[in-house]
């Protein structure tokens, strides 16, 4: 039933002249995230960390041609999802059909206030329950960590920071790749 009521929104934003944006968050921490490697034989691959547990989220909003997206410190919660909601709607021109997931800070009423403020551009649909992957960014951040920045083993939050911000300029520039995020969504 709520897959029916998705593929219903997409054709009403095809027809009213909305951009779909689907929206997701991550976590980036200083603790890398293991991948298979390569090391000469006889000498297993070691990977130098501390272990801290400070922690980077990103967000970030793909359309069919382009991501948006924003690292903040900490978690993400209402204030951050609001912050970058309001740059969606500084940089993307006309109606926006934002398609996210059900996470307690996109059901947070500051989070609907600001919706309802801006409901004249901002429309919402929701993921159905337990189906991530329907949402093209959960590709992006799969590529971002098992390729992009896998293995890595940043000193503070800062440069985990840059590292990043880098690996995602250099996704955003591939734009074979994000059609081929979309086009993995649309598989299920």
């Amino acid at each position: 039933m709520e897959e029916s009521a998705l593929a219903q929104g997409k054709k009403n934003a095809a027809r009213r002249g909305q951009t779909i944006v689907f929206i997701d968050e991550s976590g980036l921490s200083e603790r890398p995230h293991r991948c298979r490697t390569w090391a000469p034989r006889g000498c297993p691959p070691v990977l130098q960390f501390h272990f801290n547990w400070h922690t980077l989220s990103a967000i970030a909003g793909i359309t069919w041609w382009n991501f948006y997206f924003r690292l903040y410190p900490g978690s993400i919660k209402a204030p951050q999802a609001i912050d970058f909601l309001g740059r969606l709607l500084q940089q993307l021109p006309g109606p926006l059909l934002i398609i996210w997931d059900g996470l307690p800070v996109h059901r947070s009423r500051k989070v609907a206030q600001f919706i309802w403020k801006h409901r004249d551009r901002l429309q919402v649909e929701r993921l159905p329950a337990y189906a991530p992957e329907l949402n093209p960014v959960e590709y992006l951040w799969g590529y971002l960590k098992h390729h992009a920045i896998p293995n890595l083993c940043p000193k503070n939050l800062s440069e985990l920071s840059t590292v990043a911000r880098r690996a995602l300029g250099r996704i955003r520039r591939r734009p074979r790749l994000i059609t081929a995020f979309w086009q993995q969504a649309e598989l299920f």
